[in-house]
């Protein structure tokens, strides 16, 4: 019997990465999975793979900073599932540039993404938990929301937007058992990576001497999405190697 048996998940950004890692985590704790991305096609890898493995998944692609898009994708997890108990806020992009040489256009894309994206899904989301009279809402920050990092004003300015955005919803919703939380992790070996070059500096800075992998952050999204975390209020939890200490 798994920890998430006969829940309803809506994870974003699930065709590469944490969030595909995260959809297969709970495929395994018995959740019931729709799978967005902005890449169709990526979808339909996942969606085919956790079918193959026995697991009940949906596609549902679409750009997450697309107010219509993310109005498709809610319609279509609930058309699908009737329910939606846990979304994963997790789809973002990744580039690197100092703030004197940044395009308009890159900041406007990377917040859009990222916390544009967060504030859309759980706008729809949320009326549906609210109905339901209970949810998990998990939003995927990052350490540089925490600490900064050269080059990348814009990827930790939409990081920490996203870690208030999370605290302000809590304050909200968590007296109504919508428990509202976020994973900031650290360096993880993953497609949106910064670069080779960014790993390595990253990693001569890592008290635990390695650079995660997605296997490291599954077991903390799994956590906040089950009832172990009903008293997980509001919190920004690190699986981050030591990159931050709080």
């Amino acid at each position: 019997m798994g920890r998430l048996d006969g829940a309803a998940a809506l994870i974003t950004g699930a065709g590469s990465g944490i969030g595909r890692g995260i959809a297969q985590g709970f495929a395994r704790e018995g959740a019931r999975v729709a799978i967005n991305d902005v890449d169709a096609e990526r979808v339909r890898v996942v969606v085919s793979e956790l079918a193959g493995l026995g697991f009940e998944a949906v596609e549902v692609p679409g750009d997450v900073a697309n107010e219509e898009a993310v109005k498709r994708i809610v319609d279509h997890t609930l058309e699908r599932f009737g329910r939606i108990d846990i979304l994963v806020n997790n789809a973002g992009i990744a580039t690197l540039s100092l703030v004197e040489e940044m395009s308009t256009d890159m900041w406007d894309r990377m917040i859009a993404v990222h916390l544009r994206g967060t504030f859309l899904c759980t706008r729809y989301v949320l009326p549906h938990m609210l109905r339901l009279g209970r949810g998990k809402i998990i939003n995927m920050a990052s350490q540089l929301g925490q600490k900064g990092g050269r080059e990348l004003a814009h990827y930790s300015a939409a990081k920490a937007g996203i870690i208030g955005f999370t605290k302000s919803l809590a304050l909200e919703v968590s007296s109504k058992n919508i428990n509202v939380n976020a994973i900031a992790p650290g360096p993880i070996r993953t497609g949106l990576a910064i670069s080779e070059g960014w790993l390595r500096q990253k990693l001569a800075e890592l008290p635990i001497g390695r650079i995660g992998e997605v296997d490291d952050v599954v077991p903390t999204a799994i956590f906040l999405a089950c009832d172990d975390s009903k008293y997980y209020v509001g919190q920004t939890l690190g699986p981050n190697g030591g990159d931050v200490m709080l």
